[in-house]
């Protein structure tokens, strides 16, 4: 299992962007939407296989954040953060999800319900399967918790470095 307890080792970040989103679904699509445009900013674009995982993860951690650790009058918040060095060849993405609910932790369900009607229940299988790695920690700077996954993405020459 990818999932860890433990917070990820310290690792220079070359590159984050930052920002908060109200508690709504309209808030997590917006998160995915500028994240989407931070990541080809990034030198992934849009279409390529890092550009698609990275973006799932956002939307899953943030729905996640606003269905499960929505607390009334308190906003999420996403972090991206590229953790490679730019001229290096490959690219690590973080994306971190705070929410100020520390009591509910999340845990993918072994095997959800399946059945035509069933929608949900499955955001954290696909973060398990795509993420390098993923986990959860109390939140450093106030109430709640981080979750969090990596993924990395080799890169090709001609893509541009973070800025």
């Amino acid at each position: 299992m990818n999932r860890t307890e433990q917070p990820a080792p310290a690792t220079p970040v070359h590159s984050c962007f930052a920002l908060r989103f109200s508690s709504t679904p309209r808030g997590a699509r917006l998160a995915r939407r500028l994240c989407a445009e931070r990541l080809d900013s990034w030198g992934l674009p849009y279409g390529s296989e890092g550009h698609d995982v990275l973006s799932l993860l956002v939307s899953e951690l943030a729905t996640n954040a606003v269905t499960h650790g929505h607390v009334a009058g308190r906003d999420f918040r996403v972090h991206l953060l590229a953790l490679s060095a730019p001229a290096a060849a490959s690219l690590t993405v973080r994306v971190e999800v705070t929410d100020t609910r520390g009591d509910k932790l999340p845990v993918p369900a072994a095997a959800p319900a399946a059945g035509p009607t069933r929608t949900g229940g499955r955001g954290l299988l696909l973060v398990e399967a795509l993420a390098d790695r993923w986990g959860c920690e109390p939140r450093s700077d106030g109430p709640g918790k981080a979750v969090w996954a990596e993924y990395t993405v080799a890169r090709h020459a001609s893509s541009a470095a973070p800025s």
